[in-house]
């Protein structure tokens, strides 16, 4: 990856890679998770353990090879599970459905269930040869022969293995190869040797791609956002230009939501039934309710929630901020720590002055309230319901309810003085040349 952090911590749909994987083993019902880490151990548990901190964590001190890294779980492998899934934190697309048919695959009785996949382009792939429906051996492809090399059913490295007999099967794996390294793929041939039953399940080629550099980490991302674009436009949601619409792993779109081009969904972005999402916008962290019109060109940023039928226009960013049922903020504004009440118009280049460069303060203006063009709310402040707040007033004070507030200088013209400045600075400019 080429890069200061584990590989496992970079993200796909803004969600580490790791995420994916305990995610996976989570909707294939598994019981326990363990992580075994490597390579900035710390980081990774910090993550995993915030994500469930029902996780355990198990750090490969040295890394000798899959099995070495497997057998770095030892104490929960003995803890007499049914099955043991093993999975790999650089694989983010594998499905829960491929990880049942491993299981199942225990179930009827296999000892050992090797996950596969095919391809046309097998080199470089360990490839799994098979007696019928058994599996016989993985061989790597510098061991292969001509017609071994020719096969196309290759090894996703997902290995489900029967739990009373994991770690006799681990144990007996050595390491005598070119690297001294314990290859979690002898487990087969030992199984074999043993005269016990060792299965494949055959997985997309897609969905045990892993990532090893920033280009299959782009590939795996372009995957993961067409699976999920398709979804949505399947369950009701219409992408005007699905392409140029980019999601996170989290995002929740109802029926009837139409999401116009070039809209980005950072993490914990939720958008009800009826809204629409123009063009250009990047919503984070935001909560948007049904009916609701939000861009184009806006920037909706964490704690921000919309209210039903509420306009959020072009040029408008907001953060941490309640915005109430039919409010408009049409255009031009930043309004940040703040809560703004049903009907009430926010005019273009009004701001809440929310920070002091060391605290932040809060801003409540009451419903049916009116903010004129190019305001200035410094909070704290409170305006009331049906305020109204004339245009380039800066608002220090409490508004009342109903009450008007005027907050600027009294405008003073003198005539010819325009003429005048304007000769002055011209000649101001002629003499510099």
């Amino acid at each position: 990856m080429r890069s200061a952090k584990a590989k496992v911590l970079h993200e796909v749909a803004g969600l580490p890679l790791v995420a994916h994987a305990v995610s996976a083993a989570r909707h294939a019902q598994s019981d326990s998770v363990c992580v075994v880490v490597g390579r900035d151990a710390e980081p990774v548990r910090r993550l995993v353990t915030r994500l469930d901190p029902s996780i355990r964590c198990y750090v490969q001190v040295e890394r000798l090879g899959t099995a070495h890294a497997v057998l770095s779980a030892r104490d929960a492998i003995a803890d007499g599970w049914d099955d043991i899934l093993v999975l790999f934190g650089d694989t983010p697309l594998v499905s829960s459905t491929t990880l049942a048919r491993a299981r199942q695959a225990l179930a009827d009785g296999a000892s050992v269930c090797v996950v596969g996949f095919r391809t046309p382009r097998p080199t470089g792939y360990g490839r799994l040869i098979m007696s019928g429906d058994e599996l016989l051996a993985i061989r790597e492809e510098k061991d292969a022969s001509d017609t071994e090399r020719a096969i196309q059913l290759c090894n996703a490295g997902v290995m489900a293995i029967a739990g009373p007999q994991a770690l006799e099967l681990l144990d007996a794996v050595d390491a005598q190869n070119a690297k001294g390294e314990f290859y979690l793929t002898d487990v087969v041939a030992i199984a074999k040797a043993r005269g016990l039953s060792v299965k494949v399940t055959e997985s997309p080629f897609e969905d045990v791609l892993g990532v090893n550099t920033r280009a299959e980490l782009a590939t795996v991302e372009a995957i993961w956002q067409d699976r999920k674009r398709r979804e949505l436009m399947l369950a009701g949601v219409t992408l005007v230009a699905p392409q140029t619409v980019f999601l996170s792993h989290d995002t929740l779109i109802e029926p009837d939501v139409v999401v116009e081009p070039n809209v980005v969904f950072g993490p914990g972005a939720r958008v009800a039934s009826g809204a629409v999402i123009h063009a250009f916008s990047h919503i984070e962290g935001t909560a948007i309710e049904a009916g609701a019109s939000i861009g184009p060109f806006a920037r909706l940023r964490p704690g921000t929630s919309v209210g039903q039928d509420a306009k959020v226009g072009n040029f408008v960013e907001t953060k941490s901020v309640e915005i109430g049922r039919g409010a408009k903020v049409s255009h031009l504004t930043y309004l940040g720590d703040a809560s703004i009440g049903a009907d009430t118009n926010i005019g273009a280049g009004t701001i809440t002055c929310n920070y002091d460069g060391f605290n932040k303060y809060r801003t409540v203006v009451g419903s049916g309230a009116f903010i004129g063009s190019n305001a200035s709310l410094v909070a704290p402040v409170r305006i009331g319901n049906g305020a109204y707040v004339a245009s380039g007033s800066v608002v220090t004070e409490d508004v009342p309810d109903d009450a008007l507030a005027l907050g600027r200088a009294r405008q003073v013209t003198k005539e010819g003085r325009g003429r005048l400045i304007n000769e002055r600075n011209a000649a101001r400019k002629a003499s510099k040349t």
